[in-house]
Formats: structure tokens, C-alpha cells, sequence
């Protein structure tokens, strides 16, 4: 069967049967989630559930009081946060964990530093990592939070190009199952219904931290929260658009608060799949560090699947169903990654890291997702004690990323929707600026298809940037990157290019990433020096 002519029926079946029959991708570590249970052991299942009780309402199971501050909101009656007050990571900033309850079995977990310079005026930005199933503490502790994971996972070190340097910070596991958040019962598996849950958390968090309540807020994701975050701004947006007398429950208006959200940031994103996926050809064959022979049988073999995975994403996008969006999600990325075929099958062949292909990657040494630092912080996110100073039932087993929650959005579709259109627009009409950033060097989400769809976008900030030049952007008299930035009012659409950086800039270039992070959110230009 020709490339051009893939079987939609056929990849269909393929996926619905492999998603009724038991997994057989072990997460990361190798481990069911609750393996700590014990569920072959009625007794350790008992106990298990007794010690999450004690804990939730503040108890261990040595009876220490534990104390969490519990909030909730009357506009969400079935949400409310479980408050703890770490001293962890870094012990100079004021800190808060714990967990926002969706409902009796859903919580997801947060953790907020406050900013190390100004915390009363410095803006708030929320950072979500993707996967989807990845957790935000996997960014925190490698990328950009206030301290690094240290080697083997037994401690952290200090990070002094933290993003909380000048901006106060706030990390989400989400969606359900991701990191240390837990359902008993419950499983989120698309993106729209995650968005919901996170602006309920959002308008919890506000009510009862009316000192950030008013700040500059901005949403800042990497990866498949170039998914994430678009659709979470979106739901702000509209929320905040809607005649607050909707929302009127016990005449309780005023407990609905109008989210102050200035800009997003997109790190080397999906946001575009239909034109994410094919500028792999573009990438692997025309790009910076030229993976394989533009004449060679590689880069033909490789245009042709890109029309194949573009034809089928575009079908995806006209009909909205998951029986087209699944066979998509199938051809242009699954199949490719774990089974050889697809966008990056010939790639993953090669023994290069796909997030940084200027490194090999050796996953019986690395690990699956070719960095040991996932799992140094697995280690350290499942210590005793870090649990209990995070508020963290001590039944829940970190992992850094989650496979069944990647396995469950997977097999709806949920990669191969469009989140550019027309949710960045709807933000760039209402004065919500949207930065996306990418390093050279990542070939999961290279920076080719991250600056197409920018200049494609549907909208005058789109047209402006398509009709641009790029400028460089220097810092201490070296090339960074360069960029394209347009502006109407005060509302900005950029993209920017960082040299010699991988799929997690921050932790590839640190410093490079501090300034345009500072630069961004304090609504300052790009500077060809620096700050």
C-alpha cells in the first residue's frame, strides 16, 4: 500500500484494538503507579487507605499534626486546595504546595515559589511541562525553577538563573495522574477538559492570594503544553469575556475573579501538528545540523510520509472526530517513535537525542527520554520526607512521566488538534500577547515548524511577522538567536530562535533563557545587549 494511500479504517482498528487490550509500556521506572500498594495485599491496600485519610484531613500515620490550610470557593463547590508551607528547593523564598481536590478522587498537585526580587509586583507566570503525562517538577528541577536536581537524586543545588530571579512562579502537575496528582477512580484524557480544571484552580488560588491576584499573569509551557497552555488561555479569555452575573451562586459575584493574563509563552511547542509533523523532512534534511543527505534515500522517503502525515492531520482538522484524528496521531507520531515507521522512525534509528541532536543516546544508560537527571528526580520526589514537607500522601509513587495518561490522550486524538487556530487570535484580539521560543537543536519539536506556523497564523500579527526579516539577538557580545516581533497597541506576537539550545532551552542555556524570559514578562524589547 502506497504512503499516499494509508487505510484509515484499517489504522482505526489497529489503535482501538491495541487500546482494549492491556499495556504493555512500562512507565519509566518500570513500575505500576501504585505499586507501593501493594494491591496483591489485602492488608497493605487497607492500610494504604487509611493513611490517605489521616493525611487529608492532616494527620500521619505516627500523628503528626500536619496542618494544611484548606480553601475553597463557592463558585466551585467541588473544588477546594490542600495548603502546605515547604521549606525545600529554596529556603530564602516564601513557598506553597499542595493539592487543588477536583472532586472526592481527582487532586492535582502545585507548587508556587515567590519571586527572589520583588514578589508584591513582579508578574506571576504558571509553568506547565507536556508529554502529555510529563511533570512540571521536571522542569522545575532541571530547567528553570530555584534549584537543580543533584546527581543520583539525594539532594538539589541552587539555580541562579532561575525564572523566579524577578517573576513570582507556580508549577502544575496536570492533568490528573501526573507527577504527585492522583484520581482513585477518574481519568482525564483531553486537553479541553484539563483546561476547565486548571482555571478552577486558577480562580481558587486568586480568591484566597489576593496579593497575586492582581499581578501581570502569564502562562509559560514547553512541549505538548504548546497544546496546553493556548486552550488554557483561551478558557481564561472567555471566562473573563462572559457577563460575571453567570457565575452568580448565593449572590456571590464578587467571589469571580477576572484573571489578569498579559501574554503566553510556547517552548518548542506542538501547537500547529498539520505543520509541526511534516517539518520534520524540512528539519532533518535542510536544518541547522543537516541529520541526513538531502539527495539521499532518507530525505525522499521522509517527503513523502510528510505529505501522508500532513493529508491525514488535515482530515483530522475538517471533521474533529477521533476516528480521523487517532489514525493521524498513529501515522505521524506514534507508530513513528515506538515502532520505526512514521515521521521519526529513521531518526530514531540513528542513536542521537531527539530533544538535543547534537548529543547521542545510549536509553539503556539515559533512560527512555535519554536524560538521567528523570530519573534523579524520581528518586528524590519519592523520598519520605520531601513527601511530607510538600503535603504529598506518602502512597504515591513521583514518576516523571506518566505513559497511561501519554496512552490515554493519545487514543483520542488530542495531538492532532489544531491549538493555534482560532485560539491564538481570539488572544492577540483581546490584547493577550503570545511568545514562542525554540532551540535550534530539537528535533521532537523543532524550531522550523514552531516558526511557519507563527508566520501562517490567521491574523494581522501573523501577516506582519510572515513579512519580516529576522534580527539578531546578542548577549555579552555573543549571537543567542534571533527573532521576529510585530507589534499593534500594546499587544505583541514573537518568535525567537536560540542557538545551540535544545527541546528544554532553560536547561541548555540558562542564561540565554533568563533574559528573554525578564525581557518578555517585564514588557521589555528584545536588546541586542544585555539587560
Amino acid at each position: 500500500m502506497k504512503l499516499n494511500q494509508v487505510n484509515l479504517l484499517t489504522l482505526t482498528n489497529l489503535a482501538l484494538s491495541a487500546y482494549a487490550l492491556p499495556s504493555t509500556t512500562p512507565p519509566l521506572n518500570g513500575l505500576s503507579r501504585f505499586s507501593t500498594l501493594g494491591l496483591d495485599s489485602g492488608l497493605a491496600t487497607i492500610q494504604a487507605s487509611i493513611e490517605s485519610s489521616l493525611q487529608y484531613i492532616g494527620l500521619d500515620l505516627f500523628g503528626a499534626e500536619k496542618s494544611p490550610l484548606v480553601l475553597s470557593h463557592d463558585q466551585f463547590p467541588n473544588h477546594q486546595i490542600r495548603l502546605f508551607h515547604p521549606k525545600l528547593c529554596d529556603a530564602g523564598v516564601k513557598q506553597y504546595s499542595g493539592y487543588i481536590d477536583i472532586s472526592d478522587s481527582k487532586s492535582l498537585f502545585f507548587w508556587f515559589f515567590e519571586s527572589r526580587s520583588d514578589p508584591s509586583s513582579d508578574p506571576l507566570v504558571m509553568w506547565l511541562n507536556g508529554g502529555p503525562g510529563c511533570s512540571s517538577s521536571t522542569g522545575l528541577l532541571t530547567e528553570l525553577g530555584p534549584c537543580n536536581i543533584g546527581k543520583d537524586g539525594q539532594s538539589t543545588t541552587y539555580n541562579e538563573h532561575s525564572w523566579n530571579t524577578n517573576a513570582n512562579l507556580l508549577f502544575l502537575d496536570q492533568p490528573v495522574n501526573v507527577g504527585y496528582s492522583y484520581s482513585d477512580t477518574d481519568n482525564v484524557n483531553t486537553t479541553p477538559v484539563a483546561a476547565d480544571d486548571v482555571y478552577a484552580f486558577l480562580q481558587i488560588f486568586f480568591k484566597h492570594y489576593k496579593q497575586y491576584a492582581d499581578l501581570p499573569f502569564s502562562i509559560a509551557a514547553e512541549s505538548y503544553g504548546g497544546r496546553y497552555a493556548p486552550l488554557i488561555a483561551d478558557v481564561i479569555n472567555n471566562h473573563n469575556q462572559i457577563d460575571k452575573s453567570i457565575y452568580k451562586l448565593n449572590n456571590s459575584v464578587d467571589d469571580f475573579k477576572t484573571i489578569n493574563l498579559k501574554s503566553i509563552l510556547l517552548g518548542n511547542g506542538l501547537t500547529d501538528p498539520k505543520v509541526q509533523f511534516p517539518s520534520v523532512y524540512d528539519y532533518a534534511c535542510h536544518g541547522p545540523y543537516q541529520i541526513f543527505d538531502p539527495n539521499g534515500s532518507e530525505c525522499a522517503n521522509l517527503k513523502s510520509k510528510a505529505h501522508t502525515c500532513e493529508s491525514l492531520i488535515d482530515t483530522c482538522y475538517k471533521t474533529d472526530s477521533r476516528f480521523t484524528c487517532l489514525p493521524a496521531a498513529l501515522y505521524c507520531s506514534y507508530l513513528g517513535m515506538n515502532e520505526g515507521s512514521g515521521m521519526y522512525g529513521a531518526f530514531q534509528q540513528l542513536g542521537l537525542n531527539p530533544y538535543d541532536v547534537r548529543q547521542t543516546c545510549d536509553r539503556k544508560k539515559d533512560g527512555d527520554l535519554c536524560y538521567k537527571s528523570m530519573d534523579w528526580i524520581q528518586t528524590y520526589l519519592n523520598k519520605p520526607q520531601v513527601k511530607k514537607e510538600l503535603g504529598v500522601p506518602k502512597y504515591i509513587e513521583f514518576q516523571s512521566c506518566n505513559f497511561d495518561v501519554n496512552r490515554s490522550f493519545m487514543g483520542q486524538g488530542d495531538s492532532m488538534h489544531n491549538s493555534a487556530d482560532p485560539a491564538i487570535p481570539n488572544l492577540l484580539d483581546s490584547g493577550i500577547s503570545v511568545l514562542v521560543y525554540a532551540g535550534k537543536a530539537d528535533f521532537m519539536c523543532n524550531y522550523i515548524g514552531n516558526k511557519i506556523w507563527v508566520e501562517q497564523l490567521p491574523h494581522a500579527l501573523g501577516k506582519d511577522i510572515a513579512q519580516m526579516d529576522d534580527v539578531e539577538w546578542h548577549f555579552d557580545g555573543h549571537k543567542a538567536g534571533s527573532y521576529k516581533l510585530a507589534q499593534r497597541g500594546a499587544t505583541q506576537l514573537a518568535f525567537l530562535e536560540i542557538e545551540e539550545a535544545s527541546h528544554m532551552v532553560p536547561m541548555s542555556q540558562p542564561e540565554f533563557s533568563n533574559e528573554f524570559f525578564n525581557q518578555w514578562i517585564h514588557n521589555h524589547a528584545f536588546n541586542s545587549t544585555r539587560v
